[in-house]
């Protein structure tokens, strides 16, 4: 009887023991479950960016703020090359893209099923020259007190009438806002550019990839040779920090324009735009807030601005901290990240001097592209920069 007693115990308590672990496995797997369900309701945004300083409001915002993100899984895809980056989005790979607006333009003239929905920055690109054309140059050694006079020109201008040679000035790609920038200044001064050769232009642009520019005026100074490029920052920084080449100027006193002028602008294609708005939205808000970090980094300089370059360093380690400081320096604020909501007249601007330059073969209606709907106000988001 006691043996029974024993046995039906032990029984009792194996089936406790055996309903505690069930009841513990449920439990677990609840956990697991809600865990998964709660990330699978976030909606991917798939963005693609190129490895420039344009971008780098994009980077801070995955690191900082993609993580506390409730309705988008925000994904970053790198992209080489501008013509790459083109083909991804219009294979449909991507919902959003942060892209030089000449090009936008012509691709929405293309396309047309996608939106204006911001901007990236504002100014920010640079053109660089070999030794050869430096020696040519009075430049200041302050990089703040160089601006775009005449003596680039006038050096131009002596390859053209006494080596009979064509400069050469890569640019990112053929529709770019940098073609844009160099042809307000050759215009300026008198002069021409030109995307084909033999049309007895000045100039010859040359569609060159940022991380390539340096290389190749270095290239070209070996060969005694002048070159130059106009590119983004900060591979134009790079250039005189590696001390083969200078800035001769930056675009953001080519083209004057309020808060600085139009450069990269983000799309997003009308399918995202229907069905996954709210995260659109906050994923332009966190880009947004990335901004106004930057800004804040760059004033107060030290480990604020060192977290901002290990930022940009894991995503693009080809970016030197002394590229990254030097393009972010607050005393020239060459670049800037505030402002970033959509601006209709500053992209008129440089539509109308891309048309000019016959960079765009036409203008596009410029209502129909942009969204207004993905406005920002970042004092209401308890950040510190008025837009």
């Amino acid at each position: 009887m006691n043996a029974c007693l024993c046995r039906s115990y032990l029984s009792k308590s194996s089936l406790k023991c055996f309903l505690i672990q069930q009841l513990v496995r449920i439990g677990l797997c609840f956990c697991i479950v809600t865990t998964h369900a709660y990330g699978a309701n976030k909606e991917p945004i798939r963005a693609l960016y190129i490895p420039l300083a344009d971008h780098y409001a994009a980077l801070v915002a995955y690191e900082r703020y993609a993580p506390h993100m409730q309705y988008a899984d925000f994904q970053l895809s790198k992209m080489n090359n501008w013509d790459l980056l083109r083909a991804h989005f219009y294979e449909g790979r991507a919902d959003l893209a942060f892209v030089m607006s000449p090009l936008a333009m012509d691709m929405y003239r293309e396309m047309g099923d996608f939106r204006w929905i911001g901007l990236m920055h504002r100014d920010g690109n640079a053109l660089a020259v070999n030794e050869i054309i430096a020696g040519q140059l009075e430049l200041s050694p302050h990089r703040k007190d160089r601006t775009p006079n005449q003596d680039l020109a006038n050096a131009i201008k002596n390859l053209n009438s006494n080596q009979l040679l064509q400069l050469k000035v890569g640019v990112p790609h053929l529709l770019s806002t940098h073609s844009v920038v160099l042809h307000k200044y050759l215009n300026s001064y008198g002069l021409r550019m030109d995307k084909l050769p033999h049309g007895g232009a000045d100039v010859l642009i040359i569609p060159q990839a940022p991380p390539l520019a340096p290389k190749y005026i270095l290239g070209q100074a070996n060969r005694a040779t002048p070159a130059a490029f106009e590119q983004s920052l900060p591979w134009a920084d790079i250039v005189e920090t590696s001390g083969f080449g200078k800035i001769a100027w930056y675009s953001k006193d080519v083209i004057k324009w309020p808060n600085g002028h139009v450069e990269c602008i983000a799309i997003a294609t009308d399918r995202a735009i229907a069905s996954k708005e709210q995260a659109l939205r906050e994923v332009m808000t966190a880009i947004h807030k990335a901004g106004a970090d930057i800004e804040a980094a760059r004033e107060r300089g030290g480990e604020a601005l060192e977290d901002i370059v290990k930022i940009v360093r894991k995503h693009i380690p080809s970016h030197s901290r002394e590229a990254i400081v030097a393009s972010l320096d607050p005393e020239l604020k060459v670049i800037n990240y505030k402002h970033l909501n959509i601006d209709k007249a500053g992209l008129a601007h440089i539509m109308g001097l891309a048309v000019q330059a016959n960079i765009l073969s036409e203008p596009i209606d410029i209502d129909a592209f942009s969204d207004p709907n993905f406005y920002v106000n970042l004092t209401q988001q308890g950040c510190c920069i008025d837009e």
